[in-house]
């Protein structure tokens, strides 16, 4: 009997790798990436199909029927999609369409890959699913907050018509395979450790965001995809708070690192407090994370140490 088939749209992005190898085990992966953020290494090994496409050129029809659809394509970090709004606007959108018309046709179920950033700088702690928000439409940041909050839309209007369709809220999420420029607090702080450098804090180091896991998050997403579920949002992240200042500090004795830690202006419409209410996904999946903060920087730390130091 043949496999089923599994397309995931930014699989050569940091989550995007993790889920094509969790996949790959069981489905015929193909991975579509343009390499705007992803990278091929992060491929390399998988034993997955390679597609370079721009997701918001309509889907190629040669590449034939899927069964499911992982929609990760947009760049996920502040520097790169403020570097690249326009088309962090335009994959949000067209993007978005191109996958649910594909999915459509196919006959494909279509997880979409959403953010905590639809919340914005949340005034509700922690975030629950039925919160709107309170996100700034014209800041640096609206390019991703609004791109992802359009694509959520999109999603409902198709769920509506009857494609199964379900929506992640992804919350900071950590791992191998994170780019060390990507401007993330991970990369940012670890990098700097490993190199010796001032590990540099944001504001006072009092706001406050929750970590996952990779491997954790790539459960959480295949839970979701592989439920009967549709129409519906779910938050996918870990609810261990910790502040910024707290965070670096950990990083800086896993590392072993002599930093010293810095502070510098806090960025525009930077959120202060950043923590999922995951009460939705436990009770009606039964998923919650299991991999302790100190157990999965350790395995960071070893990776980039690799890439830092050789």
């Amino acid at each position: 009997m043949a496999r089923e088939r599994i397309l995931v749209t930014g699989g050569a992005g940091f989550i995007g790798s993790h889920l094509c190898e969790s996949l790959s085990k069981r489905f015929d992966v193909v991975a579509l990436d343009n390499f705007a953020t992803g990278r091929k290494e992060n491929l390399e090994g998988l034993g997955v199909e390679f597609i370079h496409h721009d997701a918001i050129e309509p889907f190629p029809e040669e590449i034939g029927r899927f069964d499911f659809i992982f929609n990760l394509a947009s760049p996920a970090s502040p520097v790169d999609y403020q570097n690249l709004s326009i088309q962090t606007l335009l994959v949000g959108s067209l993007g978005m369409k191109n996958a649910l018309d594909f999915a459509e046709k196919s006959g494909a179920r279509l997880l979409q890959a959403s953010t905590s950033e639809v919340y914005g700088d949340p005034l509700v702690h922690p975030q629950k699913e039925d919160y709107w928000g309170n996100v700034n439409p014209i800041g640096p940041r609206s390019c991703y907050d609004e791109a992802k909050r359009y694509a959520e839309a999109l999603c409902m209007a198709y769920s509506r018509k009857g494609l199964p369709v379900v929506i992640a809220r992804i919350f900071n999420t950590y791992g191998p395979k994170m780019r060390l420029d990507d401007g993330r607090v991970v990369p940012n702080l670890v990098g700097q450790a490993l190199r010796g450098e001032p590990m540099t804090v944001y504001g006072d180091g009092k706001q406050t965001r929750s970590f996952c896991y990779v491997s954790d998050m790539v459960e959480g997403l295949e839970s979701l995809m592989f439920s009967d579920i549709s129409g519906e949002v779910f938050n996918i992240g870990n609810p261990e708070e910790h502040s910024i200042i707290e965070f670096a500090q950990i990083v800086k004795k896993l590392s072993g690192s002599d930093s010293e830690i810095i502070f510098k202006p806090l960025p525009v419409d930077d959120p202060r407090r950043r923590k999922p209410d995951i009460s939705k996904i436990t009770a009606t999946l039964g998923w919650r994370p299991k991999v302790k903060l100190e157990d999965g920087l350790k395995k960071t730390i070893e990776w980039f140490k690799k890439r830092v130091m050789g």
